[in-house]
């Protein structure tokens, strides 16, 4: 019960975080010119995803491959950054804070996610 409750916590907090990119993908739809489109769509996606973070607080076992994908495309995203972190060096610093935030987000969502059901377990078995 406190490890779903924490789960919940959690999931509404990144939600609430990823939902905040909404904010630099409209500055830079509004000033393309001086943005990075790349940036742009990469934000728009994170605000999707934030959005469907804050649905799956209700049920989180419902959204077990969301909340999945939340935490791997976190680690994943966080690798290309510090990647990039090496190799630019004056992008460095941001690159590699981005990065530590996305791990305590994917470590944060793995350790608190939810299990398989055993009702789902059995149904599987049978199939």
């Amino acid at each position: 019960m406190l490890r779903e409750r924490a789960l919940k916590v959690v999931l509404g907090l990144v939600g609430l975080f990823f939902s905040a990119a909404i904010y630099p993908a409209i500055g830079g739809l509004m000033d393309p010119a001086h943005s990075d489109t790349g940036d742009t769509m990469m934000m728009s996606l994170y605000f999707a995803l934030g959005i469907f973070l804050l649905i799956a607080v209700r049920n989180p076992s419902a959204h077990r491959s969301l909340i999945a994908f939340a935490t791997w495309s976190s680690f994943a995203h966080a690798v290309v950054m510090s990647v990039l972190g090496f190799e630019i060096a004056s992008e460095r610093t941001g690159f590699l804070i981005g990065s530590a935030v996305l791990v305590a987000i994917g470590v944060a969502l793995i350790v608190l996610g939810p299990g398989m059901q055993s009702g789902r377990l059995a149904a599987s078995d049978g199939a």
